[in-house]
């Protein structure tokens, strides 16, 4: 590692702050309740909102008190303004939902009082910060014989998939949420339903009928015996005569049984959300998150929102190989965000609420700017990665990806560090960026909405390919009514947008952000020589970069007199080693970042502007040398005062 520099991260702060530029959204809350309105979210007062976020899982939604409040306003200060509580009903971590502490043998069915206790003050602080809630219900919940649940030791996590349709893991169902959404926060003296912070939320986390990968439909009894009635009844109710004794239960051809299991599983969400309703539920509920198959989107037509989950990665990591999918999104090109564009409607909001180019990928530092420009040029309402932490408290770690002892968690490995990314430069230092692009609006959505039909939901090489950056597109399973059909992908090696602002090249492996507020260029920079977007000029020496610049005030980089800097490349480990794809050694600390060389030329109204290079633990380390003539700032990264962070700023 001949060129990388230290660049350590803490627990407890990030080197810059851009809350300011949020500070009128505090608190979280004070616009109303939100809701759904056409393909936006809108709160009661009529204020359109998009969320940049993170998920806490597990442990992590419980810390105490005093973690609590460094973790709110850290978050804060990157622009983050939602948070997903998942996995919080786990039994492999404590605290949970149900258990405070690991020993006592573990029930479910009511909240643990100590538990709910520092949820509960973990959602002041994040109000108070201007942060909102995304609340799941049944994730990973393990229901249990001492509940009345039959064979409930052969029963996946979350009941998968038979919480779809059994009566009784429905009823839990329905106790479970009456406890929690009417559960008093006693530091805000609002009931859960009636705290307006809350904005989102989903009735089952990745289960369905129709076979996702989480979802096999083995049939334990006696489930089989009660799905089968059910189909019985449905076939008489519809004056269809068959026998459902020797039916494939896993048929994907059988038009009958799949019929069937989208009316099933909407019955599901519709009796979720009515009794959701009745207890004082105001939010927009989801019903899953996936619609991946044409079934389970037309089982989702009742459903408020469309909640989608997209990953950039191979899940190769195993508990002893470590294997890491070492591919660029620059260079390749069908995005991985492509196929979430079938999970969007014409009249209805689509939340990304996990997703993820997991560590050790080299070239992951491109992820963040792409999700969140590309999610803004479609009209997506925002994006929640996966993850910031399992853990309650961070502040024993000081490397990427080993934030636990063991190599699993669960029988998962990737749930440790791959998905960790609160100390991640590559990923989590860019934050602020996605958080201006998404929040602010910095990208424009695309000029006019196209419709796809796709009554299959397949991929569609010649209709969608690249097309999610040059297009805004709706996707329906029958028709798309007024809107026209969506151009078909060309022949191109490159796309751009049609407000001419986002561009990528997989031939050349780089793209650009070129927008008034937000500029960024990412991906194989140095053999593509000097990128030119508007009043601004990049001439990167290092071979792959994400270079990105944002306005911190209200007016254009041109006449910004307060401009964010962000250079990141790979990051890593010190003495990290790997084989190939194979990751032999993870490394000790201090975390370290590929230091990025690059001549940078700016068009700027303000000749007296400074570039400070910010050090990881906030200080000014240095002024980078600046040339001032007709109107361009021009300045050499890389040389001195090296670090990830500057701010331009008049003198």
């Amino acid at each position: 590692m001949t060129n990388y520099i230290p660049f350590p991260v803490f627990h407890d702060d990030v080197p810059i702050d851009i809350s300011f530029v949020f500070e009128d959204e505090k608190p979280a809350g004070k616009h109303g309740f939100l809701a759904a309105k056409g393909r936006k979210f809108v709160f009661e007062d009529g204020t359109e909102v998009k969320f940049w976020g993170t998920n806490l899982n597990g442990a992590a939604c419980f810390p105490e008190h005093t973690y609590s409040e460094k973790l709110a306003r850290r978050l804060a200060k990157t622009g983050i303004n939602l948070v997903r509580f998942h996995q919080l009903d786990a039994e492999w971590h404590t605290p949970n939902l149900f258990s405070f502490v690991k020993g006592p043998r573990m029930t479910t069915g009511h909240l643990d009082a100590r538990s709910m206790e520092r949820l509960d003050y973990l959602i002041y602080c994040l109000k108070r910060e201007g942060i909102y809630v995304y609340l799941d219900m049944n994730t990973y919940r393990k229901f249990r014989s001492d509940e009345g649940v039959e064979n409930a030791h052969l029963i996946k996590e979350g009941g998968k998939p038979y919480a779809n349709f059994s009566r009784k893991l429905i009823e839990l169902q329905k106790e479970f949420c009456r406890e929690i959404w009417t559960h008093e926060n006693p530091y805000t003296k609002l009931r859960y339903c009636d705290e307006p912070a809350i904005v989102l939320t989903e009735i089952i986390n990745e289960s369905d009928l129709f076979g996702g990968y989480t979802c096999k439909l083995d049939f334990t009894e006696p489930y089989k015996t009660e799905f089968v009635t059910y189909f019985a009844e449905w076939l008489k109710a519809n004056n269809i005569e068959r026998a459902v004794e020797d039916v494939d239960l896993h048929s994907r051809e059988d038009k009958d049984l799949r019929n069937f299991k989208i009316y099933l599983q909407s019955k599901y969400y519709a009796e979720m959300m009515d009794y959701m309703r009745e207890i004082g539920v105001k939010i927009p509920i989801a019903g899953t998150n996936w619609a991946v198959v044409p079934d389970n989107y037309r089982a989702h037509s009742g459903t408020d929102f469309l909640d989608v989950h997209p990953y950039f990665y191979d899940w190769r990591w195993g508990e002893y190989e470590k294997h890491c999918a070492n591919q660029s999104v620059s260079g390749t090109k069908n995005s991985y965000l492509a196929v979430s564009g079938y999970n969007t409607s014409k009249d209805r909001p689509t939340y990304v609420s996990e997703w993820d180019m997991p560590w050790p990928n080299e070239y992951r530092a491109e992820s963040v700017i792409y999700s969140a420009a590309v999610g803004s040029f479609q009209g997506w309402s925002g994006f929640a990665i996966h993850t910031y932490s399992y853990l309650p408290d961070s502040s024993r770690i000081d490397k990427i990806g080993e934030e636990v002892s063991s190599d699993m968690i669960a029988n998962v490995p990737y749930r440790q560090g791959v998905f960790a990314t609160w100390n991640d430069p590559a990923k989590f230092g860019l934050f602020y960026h996605a958080a201006l692009i998404t929040r602010r609006g910095d990208v424009r959505e695309g000029e006019k909405l196209y419709g796809v039909d796709n009554p299959e939901l397949k991929w569609d090489a010649d209709r969608v390919g690249a097309n999610i950056e040059r297009y805004k597109f709706a996707t329906s399973l029958d028709n798309v009514d007024g809107l026209e059909a969506l151009p078909l992908d060309t022949d191109e090696s490159f796309a751009k947008s049609d407000t001419g602002e986002l561009y990528r090249s997989w031939e050349l492996g780089y793209g650009t952000v070129d927008t008034e507020m937000t500029k960024c260029a990412y991906g194989s920079l140095a053999r593509n020589g000097e990128i030119k977007l508007s009043g601004m000029t990049v001439k990167c020496k290092t071979d792959f970069a994400v270079i990105a610049m944002s306005s911190l005030t209200g007016d254009p980089i041109t006449k910004s007199d307060n401009i964010l800097l962000t250079t990141v490349g790979r990051a890593q480990n010190t003495d990290a080693k790997f084989i190939k794809d194979l990751m032999v050694d993870v490394g000790r600390a201090p975390i370290t970042i590929e230091n990025i060389e690059a001549e940078i030329e700016l068009e700027t109204c303000y000749e007296g502007m400074k570039v400070w290079a910010v050090s990881a633990e906030g200080y000014y380390i240095g002024n980078v040398p600046t040339e001032y003539e007709n109107g361009k700032l021009k300045f050499r990264l890389g040389e001195t005062s090296r670090s990830m962070y500057y701010l331009i700023v008049k003198s």
